[in-house]
């Protein structure tokens, strides 16, 4: 529980996580029914990007900061701009959205946010955060555990983004188990899980391993800033999409080449494959 994301908010990572999730949520509110959305590691909510931590790093600036200072960006990017310039009402860039901003943006009056935090002055932020949000409930716990007790939903709709730190040896297991569990309970919901890439063959170790657990229709969300599989740098990152809504891959087959040539000229990559296809969209 050492892992704190203000030092790393707005970064390239975040970009393609939140611009994925941005895209997966316009599509679930599109149909009237109400939708939950789960969130594993929720983090602080949003960050200040003028705060030490972030300022430290300065990761934002090779993120967020090449993204809006790029010119026409595609369509696909729409849904995840839109949020990041709402936080920032006086232009600018000062404040930069997680994944429970993101989310509470794009959703509706009658959705439902759970958002689960294990660190303790991270999820007592997040409350404060959310204190007026009457759709949200924090859970101070260990956001595999808690999604033991909260699913199946009952709108029976809706989204689980899996997005651990990864601090421990042994998360990618971790992750493989929480979404096993998770299937059993919920087979038809979406589920979106983040990991970093730095060797190369872990990554495929734990792909391999999620198609073993007989999946239904997953797509594979690939940016990479650098070429290389240095296990001590972070060269990239992904994101597997369980149950991904029919539009999420024409959508992403533009959008993250637009990305990787934006925060990586002339090095950077993007690809979309399916791990598991099924004939029949959703």
């Amino acid at each position: 529980m050492n892992y704190r994301h203000a030092y790393h908010a707005g970064n390239f990572s975040d970009v393609h996580k939140h611009a994925v999730l941005a895209l997966i949520l316009a599509h679930l509110v599109r149909k009237p029914a109400p939708i939950a959305y789960f969130d594993t590691h929720a983090g602080i909510g949003a960050y200040d990007l003028g705060s030490i931590q972030a300022e430290k790093t300065g990761e934002w600036r090779g993120g967020i900061g090449r993204v809006l200072a790029a010119a026409a960006p595609p369509e696909a990017l729409a849904p995840y701009l839109a949020v990041v310039r709402d936080l920032n009402p006086e232009g600018g860039l000062r404040f930069y959205p997680g994944s429970p901003a993101v989310a509470a943006a794009l959703t509706r009056p009658g959705d439902r946010l759970a958002l689960c935090e294990l660190h303790p002055e991270d999820a007592a932020e997040l409350r404060r955060a959310f204190a007026a949000e009457r759709r949200a409930a924090i859970h101070a716990a260990d956001g595999y555990g808690a999604l033991k007790a909260l699913l199946p939903p009952p709108e029976r709709r809706g989204l689980v983004l899996i997005d651990p730190p990864f601090e421990v040896t042994d998360e990618f297991a971790r992750m493989r188990e929480g979404l096993r569990q998770a299937l059993k309970r919920w087979a038809t919901g979406v589920y979106a899980l983040w990991y970093p890439i730095k060797a190369r063959a872990p990554v495929e170790r734990f792909l391999a391993d999620l198609a073993m657990l007989g999946l239904p229709k997953t797509l594979v969300a690939e940016l990479m800033i650098r070429g290389g599989d240095d296990p001590a740098r972070l060269n990239g990152c992904a994101m597997a999409v369980v149950n991904p809504p029919f539009t999420l891959e024409p959508a992403l087959q533009t959008l993250l080449p637009w990305l990787a040539g934006v925060l990586a000229p002339g090095e950077g990559s993007g690809r979309v494959e399916w791990l598991v296809e099924e004939p029949t969209p959703r």
